[in-house]
């Protein structure tokens, strides 16, 4: 039974979530610190999410080599300018290679 009370007051959360940015006074969403600080918020967040993902196995940091690799060469195609999806698969590839290779 908790499993759905969770369910309904995530539900319930993502409804005010929307509605708050509905009823929100548009004078309000005019400020330029509160623009700003909706242009910042996501690039923080998914950094945060990577840095996590890639860094952590648990609650514990690991430095493994293929993650590392994978995100590394998912930099590296970012800044070729690469297709999304080719960045992904990049950098799947290249972790999974070295994990075959048992690195």
């Amino acid at each position: 039974m908790s499993v759905w009370i969770a369910v309904i007051a995530t539900g319930l959360g993502c409804y005010a979530l929307k509605l708050g940015g509905l009823v929100t006074p548009r004078r309000m969403l005019d400020d330029p610190r509160v623009r700003r600080f909706t242009e910042l918020v996501p690039v923080a967040l998914l950094t945060a999410l990577i840095a996590v993902q890639a860094l952590s196995d648990g609650r514990t940091l690991e430095f493994d080599a293929a993650r590392l690799s994978g995100l590394g060469a998912a930099m590296a195609a970012l800044l070729l300018r690469a297709p999304f999806l080719v960045v992904l698969v990049v950098a799947a590839g290249v972790a999974a290679g070295l994990r075959l290779l048992g690195l």
